[in-house]
């Protein structure tokens, strides 16, 4: 088998579900794994869930890919909306594993077409909801 970050593939939910997020606004995140060489969709939160609702549904070890759909009210009070992606890659996560997701993460994002906001964070300070918001304005 080549690499693998030539093997990876991307089902097609990963794309529906959100293009479902972008267009329809179903879901407020997706949480996104790699498993058996593919990135599957792992969870889908509500639109009645929060940003601590997020954050608490990444695993504390494990590298995730998630999209958040961020809405702020900005300084001339206008209600807004970004699409964040977030590749959280745990420092207590295997060394592995963060090599397979780091060298998949690029392809993976470009399939996700209307992201805004990229961020990466290795431990849950790096993606505070502060920082969520500055880097939204």
């Amino acid at each position: 088998m080549a690499n693998a970050a030539s093997g990876m593939s991307v089902v097609d939910e990963c794309k529906l579900k959100f293009l479902e997020l972008k267009s329809k606004r179903n879901y407020r995140f997706i949480v996104f794994k790699i498993e058996d060489q593919e990135v599957v969709v792992e969870k889908l939160g509500s639109p009645a869930e929060n940003y601590d609702d997020f954050v608490n549904s990444l695993p504390a070890d494990e590298c995730r890919y998630a999209v958040f759909d961020f809405d702020f009210i900005t300084t001339e009070n206008c209600q807004k909306s970004k699409i964040f992606f977030i590749a959280w890659s745990p420092d207590t996560s295997k060394v592995r594993m963060k090599m397979v997701y780091a060298s998949s993460k690029d392809r993976f994002k470009r399939e996700l077409d209307g992201i805004q906001v990229e961020l990466q964070a290795t431990d849950p300070s790096e993606m505070s909801f502060d920082i969520i918001k500055s880097r939204a304005i």
